[in-house]
């Protein structure tokens, strides 16, 4: 069979699961590795479309080793970029070995991310036009690798923290929002005894917006950061003055700077910028700014910096909600024809518009709850007596559909009894709706998820959900599993829309609020929970007593 034909099979035939397109991915690679440059333009372009399209239904893992199969025989230019512009541990692998004419890698260049020229850059294999490219593009298009690239090599030692998953992408809102609540705890555990922040600092950027002199701060909490593009969701970067200044090549005046790092360089600063020009060429070089706290007055609502931990979590909720609302009261008056007839399909796409609106507003609920409970802290226990049981069995009828479409069954049994907990009934809901609704989302067609609510004494001070670990997660470690970035296929971030390490996170910190924790052990994750057993018997006796 010639690769024509063999392309033509594969493309006619759509994968119809995951190994399908795991199968499809592996063959259109070695095809077009193996004879891409004997291919008509065509089935190239049909191929990369195909390649394109299946990537995200293959895991990372395997990217990988088709990567690390096909890299030291890597010929095919466009094959080359393809791998490029995956996520860095992919293309990391492919640039460090892959074999190209000069006129290709000088025309691959362009199209590739900081994070892969410093990967091209420290080969010492590569024609010498090629690093006369990578020169003139200047020391700011140039990053250092990110640390999953070495992780893909160097196996983290076990009593080290498992970095940070990083993709070319902005991170996700949800994991940094994350990462921002437990900063915010651990700074009110453990206060920090360093020096003062910082007044004030110099930069310049490259023609590229991206910051690569500094003088006054840390260089790490600075350098690479880009003025070209605005930052959201709380990451470091700058705000859409910048942006916009940058894309005018104007002055840019007290725009808005957020750093990450030490105690002394991390927070809030304002920046004003001029933008400089080759003298001889008048070519456009980048900015030179200079950066000083906020003002008071600067500072939203007035507040201090020192308060911009909990409180701009709660603002960013806010600032969610109040499109949500928008968006959500549009399609509800499409929907309901408010304004007139509306045709049948835009009243189908108005009415999904609704559904989502509403999944994604009990999303931001779970983000208030954690930035409530990261803010107040354990806080008190409830003394409202809630049955479990009966907010297990709900919960379980609220799934069905959930159950149906992921098509897992859900079995939890009965031990002991009563079951009557000492919590909020809306926060126990929430709790084991979350953690097993986390649990569905990773569990594989087919699965059954297995547990057990329990109570072994009457004057137990613990009932406790014990639910038995899926097999796609049966040996993560604890630390895997509260990690927002991961996900039992290697993807980072993870498909679902709450990860799973932030929805362990929501219930152990509403456990805990309660009186209980969540433990995650070798074999089930088990909630515990304040019985009110005891309490309930101690009434019943007074009552009969009388």
């Amino acid at each position: 069979m010639t690769a024509d034909s063999m392309i033509a099979t594969i493309l006619r035939q759509a994968p119809a699961d995951r190994r399908a397109s795991i199968n499809a991915w592996r063959q259109l690679t070695d095809i077009l590795a193996q004879r891409g440059n004997q291919l008509c333009d065509d089935d190239i372009r049909r191929s990369l479309h195909a390649l394109a399209v299946l990537r995200p239904r293959v895991p990372e893992s395997v990217r990988r080793d088709c990567a690390r199969a096909i890299a030291r025989h890597g010929r095919f230019a466009p094959l080359v970029a393809l791998y490029a512009n995956d996520v860095p541990a992919v293309s990391a692998i492919m640039l460090r070995d892959a074999r190209l004419a000069e006129t290709d890698w000088l025309a691959l260049l362009p199209t590739t991310s900081a994070m892969a020229r410093s990967v091209l850059a420290g080969r010492s294999d590569l024609p010498h036009g090629v690093y006369r490219a990578l020169a003139s593009l200047g020391s700011a298009s140039v990053a250092l690798p990110q640390p999953e690239i070495l992780a893909v090599e160097e196996p983290v030692p076990a009593t080290e923290a498992a970095p940070e998953p990083a993709t070319e992408n902005h991170p996700s809102q949800i994991s940094e929002l994350v990462r921002r609540i437990d900063k915010y705890q651990s700074s009110r555990v453990q206060p920090t005894q360093s020096r003062a922040p910082r007044a004030a600092f110099l930069f310049e950027t490259g023609p590229d917006g991206v910051i690569h002199w500094v003088e006054g701060v840390t260089r790490g909490a600075v350098i690479g950061l880009s003025i070209a593009e605005a930052a959201y969701g709380g990451e470091p970067g700058t705000d859409g003055v910048a942006a916009g200044g940058f894309r005018q090549r104007a002055e840019i005046i007290n725009a808005r700077m957020l750093l990450e790092g030490t105690p002394a360089d991390a927070g809030e600063w304002r920046f004003s910028a001029l933008p400089w020009f080759d003298p001889a060429t008048g070519q456009f070089r980048g900015y030179r700014a200079s950066a000083r706290r906020p003002h008071r007055n600067e500072m939203p609502y007035g507040r201090p910096t020192a308060e911009d931990s909990g409180d701009s979590i709660r603002q960013l909720i806010h600032e969610l909600r109040s499109p949500l609302n928008a968006i959500s009261g549009f399609a509800q008056i499409i929907s309901g024809q408010m304004f007139g007839p509306v045709s049948h399909g835009y009243r189908g796409m108005a009415e999904t518009i609704v559904a989502d609106a509403a999944s994604v507003q009990s999303i931001i609920d779970d983000l208030e709850t954690a930035a409530r409970s990261g803010s107040t802290g354990t806080g008190a226990r409830s003394e409202e007596v809630v049955d479990i049981g009966v907010v297990v069995t709900q919960v379980e009828s609220e799934l069905a559909a959930l159950l149906a479409d992921q098509r897992v069954d859900l079995s939890i049994s009965r031990v002991g009894g009563p079951f009557l907990g000492l919590a909020s009934d809306a926060d126990v809901r929430r709790m084991v709706g979350r953690l097993l609704t986390a649990l569905v989302d990773v569990s594989e067609p087919g699965a059954i998820l297995v547990g057990q609510l329990v109570t072994e004494s009457r004057h137990d001070d613990m009932l406790q959900l014990r639910i038995v670990r899926p097999a796609t997660i049966r040996f993560a470690t604890a630390a895997d599993l509260l990690d927002p970035g991961f996900s039992p296929e290697g993807e980072a971030p993870g498909a679902a829309v709450l990860s799973l390490g932030f929805s362990l996170r929501l219930v152990d910190s509403l456990a805990r609020g309660s009186g209980g924790r969540l433990d995650i052990g070798h074999n089930a994750l088990t909630l515990h929970l304040p019985s009110a057993n005891s309490k309930a018997e101690v009434g019943l006796e007074a009552q009969q007593g009388e």
